[in-house]
């Protein structure tokens, strides 16, 4: 192992142990190079792989900080964001504001969801942090009734792809300021960047629900992965 493999997977270790959690500082440059008595371009190649690797960020003049861990979910799949979460290793929770059936919303004309609807609005945390608000629409005409308490506990994403199978699916995504709401649930810095995915789901042509989530913008990434043809 060189010295630089060697910097770069003692800081992933400790990374990876939660001896640095994110947004700790990474020592500064110098002080590696003192710790390890090596040439400062070393250490600089170590942390630009923990750079790469999505581990660490670099912030000009203030150092190199431990990142917060992002989720990657394939554009084109409906993902389970609990699943998700717990999948980084963090511990994932659901917090229900609202949950109530509505003749009247805004987003019945736009979702294209039929009154009556079951609204339901929420946050999801990751690590005890916030880390989506969601605004959801089901349509209780395709949609079994489930019980009064159902999303006490459990997010209706989840619910939903263990009892109602969809068969088309629609996404659109956008990058939107933080507003009042997004700023005091997400904990955010007013007008903050986020990542806000839209998502309707139907069952053999009959509406299923309509979703809006939305993210910081540093903690998910939408992936997807292509193949020439077909």
């Amino acid at each position: 192992m060189t010295l630089q493999e060697r910097i770069r997977s003692d800081i992933e270790e400790r990374i990876r142990s939660g001896a640095l959690r994110p947004g700790d500082r990474i020592p500064f440059e110098h002080e590696l190079v003192t710790q390890y008595g090596c040439a400062r371009a070393t250490v600089s190649k170590a942390l630009e792989r923990l750079v790469h690797a999505g581990l660490i960020e670099r912030r000009r003049k203030a150092g190199s900080f431990v990142a917060q861990p992002k989720v990657h979910a394939a554009v084109l799949e409906v993902p389970d964001l609990a699943q998700l979460i717990e999948a980084r290793g963090e511990a994932y929770g659901w917090e229900l504001d609202t949950c109530r059936v509505v003749n009247r919303d805004p987003d019945i004309e736009v979702s294209g969801i039929p009154a009556p609807a079951l609204l339901i609005e929420g946050v999801h945390f990751a690590g005890g942090q916030p880390f989506a608000m969601e605004r959801r629409l089901i349509a209780l005409d395709t949609v079994p009734v489930p019980r009064a308490d159902t999303f006490e506990t459990e997010a209706p994403g989840s619910w939903l792809l263990h009892h109602v199978p969809w068969t088309d699916a629609r996404h659109r995504i956008r990058a939107v300021p933080a507003g009042r709401a997004l700023t005091q649930r997400l904990k955010l810095e007013p007008h903050a960047a986020c990542l806000q995915v839209e998502r309707w789901t139907w069952r053999t042509g009959r509406a299923v629900t309509f979703v809006r989530q939305t993210f910081p913008g540093d903690r998910y990434d939408l992936v997807a992965e292509f193949t020439p043809g077909g």
